[in-house]
């Protein structure tokens, strides 16, 4: 397996980083960005002539679920890595609710073992909280994964915490970052009786999926979750956020004056509930798409800083599952391929510039879970780079995502961007419309004590 190759000068590319566009030259070196100068040459050097495209850093997706081990009949390692390096995505944070559960200090370890052999993207896991392993919680060391997560409402496996008491002890003494899914249980429950007695479990459709998984249930459980931290001071990040009402609890400003953050996920930006019309349980995910008051005030979050991160929450199911009679159908979306597309949108509608995608899928990704040398175009910095043509389409077609369960949501949308090269740790992994499966991603380090 191949560690380092020759080489890399990219030449006249329009670089996005640290908000501003350079055009500039690049060279990578032994995995690392050796120079950045208006200028280089170097004979000894593979020329890419980027010819106007824009040169990112590579997104680091903090929420993905590939579903290994025990549920590789959706996806594993080695397939939603693929699909991620050819989405433009060069890092991600996975997590634990798979089978067995990764609540233990083994059941991580053996991740990062499936990873080195088979990621073709860098990567890092996140520890699973459950309501009887706070010990394992405690005794995490600060590098050993990248965060803690705890499931604050019923999601995919069995990994609700709903104990107010463990809860409570998991803010306390996480010695490292709480990354939480908000959702109350309870009321989620109640709003599914009420559904289920007004029209039966058969008739409820997806587009009630929003009115179950409602408002009011992310509002109780991610204010929960703040007024925890707030209490201990814990590091928290809330995943996923969906509503106008909870966004009111979230300040603006840069990352690094938080203690408290939020996420946004690239189908809450794209879709609303007129989409369930069409797409049906394709788009049923937790917590739901909902309105189109809710998604504008998203977009809106985003460019105010008070979202400080763009993310996937890449969650793969077969065809076969996603066509299920709603009551049945998992939730989840397969999105990694399609992130940074779905997200150059918004830059072509002239909703977000270059340089706010660029800061909420890597700069304040990195800064946010303290990622080592990377998240940035500087030099010394492992060269994580997406060679991005603003001015060629992708036409999104089943028959090329390369995520294991085979389909997407954007299936026959075409894009107004196009993935023309991405490299991890100064590999070209996707090129040319091809994935490289001759390299390995590294596991993530980080700038903790």
């Amino acid at each position: 397996m191949a560690i380092m190759c020759a080489k890399f000068l990219i030449t006249n590319t329009k670089m996005v980083n640290e908000g501003k566009i350079t055009e500039t030259d690049l060279l990578i070196k032994n995995g690392r960005i050796e120079k950045i100068a208006p200028s280089i040459s170097d004979d000894n050097a593979k020329v890419v002539d980027a010819e106007g495209k824009y040169l990112i850093p590579g997104m680091i997706d903090d929420q993905v679920h590939f579903r290994e081990p025990g549920l590789t009949h959706k996806g594993e390692i080695a397939t939603e890595s693929a699909a991620a390096v050819a989405g433009g995505i060069t890092s991600y944070m996975e997590m634990p609710n798979v089978n067995p559960l990764t609540i233990n200090l083994d059941a991580l370890e053996d991740k990062f073992q499936r990873a080195a052999k088979k990621s073709l993207a860098n990567y890092s896991f996140y520890l699973g909280a459950s309501n009887d392993n706070l010990e394992v919680i405690k005794s995490c060391p600060v590098d050993a994964a990248c965060g803690i997560k705890v499931f604050m409402g019923a999601s995919t496996g069995n990994m609700l915490v709903d104990d107010p008491d463990t809860l409570d002890s998991i803010f306390r003494y996480a010695p490292l970052l709480v990354a939480t899914h908000c959702e109350d249980s309870p009321t989620i429950e109640q709003n599914e009786a009420d559904y289920i007695k007004r029209l039966g479990a058969e008739g409820i459709k997806p587009s009630d999926h929003p009115y179950i998984r409602s408002e009011e249930a992310c509002y109780l459980s991610s204010s929960f979750a703040i007024s925890l931290a707030k209490k201990h001071n814990t590091r928290l990040h809330v995943l996923h956020l969906t509503t106008a009402k909870e966004l009111e609890m979230f300040s603006t400003g840069p990352v690094s004056d938080k203690r408290i953050t939020a996420e946004a996920c690239v189908h809450h930006l794209f879709f609303n509930e007129s989409h369930y019309e069409t797409l049906g349980n394709l788009i049923k995910c937790n917590p739901a798409i909902k309105t189109v008051a809710d998604q504008q005030a998203i977009l809106k979050a985003i460019n105010e800083d008070r979202i400080d991160v763009i993310a996937t929450d890449h969650a793969p199911h077969t065809l076969e599952e996603k066509q299920r009679p709603y009551p049945k159908s998992p939730s989840g979306l397969p999105l990694v391929q399609d992130s940074l597309l779905s997200l150059f949108e918004f830059y072509h509608d002239k909703v977000f510039s270059l340089e706010r995608i660029v800061q909420k899928t890597s700069h304040s990704v990195a800064e946010l879970f303290d990622v080592r040398d990377r998240g940035y175009l500087r030099e010394g910095y492992w060269a994580d780079m997406v060679l991005v043509d603003t001015d060629a389409s992708t036409l999104r077609k089943n028959d090329q995502v390369l995520s294991k369960c085979g389909w997407s949501p954007f299936a026959d949308y075409n894009f107004r961007s196009r993935i023309d090269t991405t490299w991890v740790n100064g590999q070209k992994v996707w090129s040319n419309d091809r994935i490289n499966h001759d390299f390995r991603g590294q596991k993530l380090s980080f700038n903790r004590t």
